[in-house]
């Protein structure tokens, strides 16, 4: 009964601490960018429905853009799609409900964006999870990692390449920190993560001549809510974000979702037309300052 107890005060503990947090950056997207930035654009984002991706999803929604998003999680992708039409009922845009690994879900966002709307702007390679599989699980265990993080960030941007050398376009792909500072106990994920900064540079130089912009953002400690229950497993999750925070250079807070969803409109607009082959860390210094700051 004890531990019951405890882990229902370290939920309400977190759920206030998250609702906090969403409120930190009170700038609204429609205060940085023209509503019409990208007015009739065709945006696709895997793993759209929840986290960072959702709030990339919202953004683009709310400037105009066509989004086409896949998730797994059909409950929370028809509760956004439900949502973004009530906010904007003129607008356009399709969930697609699948798992990623499989070539034919990612096949079939592309075709029907491609049938929906004729034409393919932005794709945004987002879906992920650090599933803790670190040096000392299996090779199988290992491969299946990688795979899952990895493998469908080649296939999207394959399946849509015809569309992006059309519209000479643009591809974002998340990254992680992890991908540089390495976390521990996580071999499968940083692997995966270190190849999408690879194939960042190396799509950028082969898609150059297309006009086809290549870059990858790498958000550190965002406040989701795959963080928050990460956080809830710590006997004091309290004190284990303030061991976090105080680690964060600029503000000693975390990143939050819409943060990141900011960088993600300004990197696709035509804003940073001759921004390509960039690794850019929105952490608030977390990776390259000095953290005795």
């Amino acid at each position: 009964m004890r531990n019951l107890t405890y882990s229902t005060k370290n939920n309400r503990f977190l759920f206030f601490l998250f609702c906090a947090v969403l409120t930190i950056t009170t700038v609204s997207p429609q205060d940085l960018f023209s509503p019409t930035l990208f007015l009739d654009k065709v945006v696709i984002v895997t793993g759209g429905a929840s986290g960072i991706g959702r709030e990339i999803v919202r953004s683009f929604a709310q400037h105009g853009a066509c989004v086409v998003f896949v998730d797994n999680d059909k409950k929370r992708g028809d509760e956004l799609l439900h949502e973004l039409f009530t906010k904007y009922p003129e607008s356009q845009h399709i969930f697609v409900c699948g798992n990623l690994n499989n070539k034919e879900i990612c096949k079939q966002t592309i075709d029907k964006a491609l049938r929906n709307f004729g034409h393919i702007d932005v794709l945004i390679n987002n879906a992920g999870t650090n599933d803790k599989v670190g040096i000392t699980a299996s090779p199988q265990a290992f491969k299946k990692s990688v795979e899952n993080n990895l493998m469908h960030y080649f296939m999207m941007a394959h399946y849509a390449l015809d569309a992006l050398k059309q519209s000479k376009g643009v591809i974002i792909n998340i990254a992680s920190k992890v991908a540089l500072t390495g976390q521990g106990h996580t071999s499968g994920y940083a692997a995966a993560k270190g190849a999408i900064l690879a194939l960042t540079r190396e799509w950028s130089v082969e898609l150059a001549s297309y006009g086809i912009r290549v870059n990858a953002i790498l958000p550190a400690e965002v406040y989701t809510e795959a963080y928050q229950k990460w956080l809830s497993l710590f006997a004091n999750p309290e004190q284990k974000l303030r061991e976090i925070v105080k680690k964060i250079p600029f503000e000693q807070r975390m990143t939050t979702p819409l943060e990141i969803a900011h960088t993600v409109l300004f990197i696709a607009s035509s804003l940073s037309s001759h921004t390509t082959g960039q690794f850019l860390s929105i952490d608030g210094g977390y990776v390259h300052l000095d953290r005795a700051l």
